[in-house]
């Protein structure tokens, strides 16, 4: 059993991106895993904008990702980028923190005109971060993921099918074949 940590870089409490990585948590958990989720909103503005690297919620984030076999990586895109608070948290971490890691990075976003936002914004800093292997990415359209009333979350069926690819590739990289391949 891999240790996952599932990091949302969102700055939304409400935002689709954290409810996806939710989502997925449910399948990687389903296949094993043990995840951890990280929703990086929740650290202290004073100490991601005033790089404290001694704050209690730094030095506990640092912890989390030393731990972690693998690390899941969602951030909505903004000005064709990943988010600002990913980017503050990224900066405050070790050199090296994604060595000995497989990563998988997720992004979502309202245009396809994002797309490539995984592979020419957020690839490279995760690479720099010494990653092991970065898996095969996925962007996913804002209107392909709906809220419900009760919280839960639904993905449009062809999202949903290739995110269940990568998901699945992102757990056979960790070690581990994928035991419930069929499943949402």
């Amino acid at each position: 059993m891999a240790t996952v940590l599932s990091v949302s870089g969102s700055p939304s409490a409400s935002s689709r991106t954290n409810r996806l990585l939710r989502h997925l948590d449910q399948r990687l958990t389903a296949q094993g895993h043990r995840v951890i989720p990280l929703d990086i909103r929740t650290v202290p503005a004073e100490a991601l904008l005033g790089a404290d690297f001694r704050h209690p919620a730094i030095v506990e984030a640092t912890e989390l990702f030393a731990r972690a076999d693998g690390v899941v990586v969602g951030t909505p895109v903004y000005k064709a980028s990943y988010s600002g608070v990913l980017k503050a948290l990224l900066d405050l971490l070790p050199q090296y923190a994604l060595a000995g890691k497989t990563v998988l990075p997720l992004a979502t976003g309202g245009s396809t005109a994002h797309v490539l936002a995984i592979d020419y914004a957020l690839r490279p800093v995760l690479n720099s971060m010494g990653a092991d292997h970065i898996v095969q990415g996925w962007f996913t359209l804002d209107k392909d993921i709906s809220v419900h009333d009760d919280g839960t979350v639904s993905v449009a069926p062809a999202a949903r099918e290739q995110l269940a690819q990568v998901v699945d590739q992102f757990s056979a990289a960790l070690g581990r074949t994928p035991v419930l391949a069929a499943a949402s």
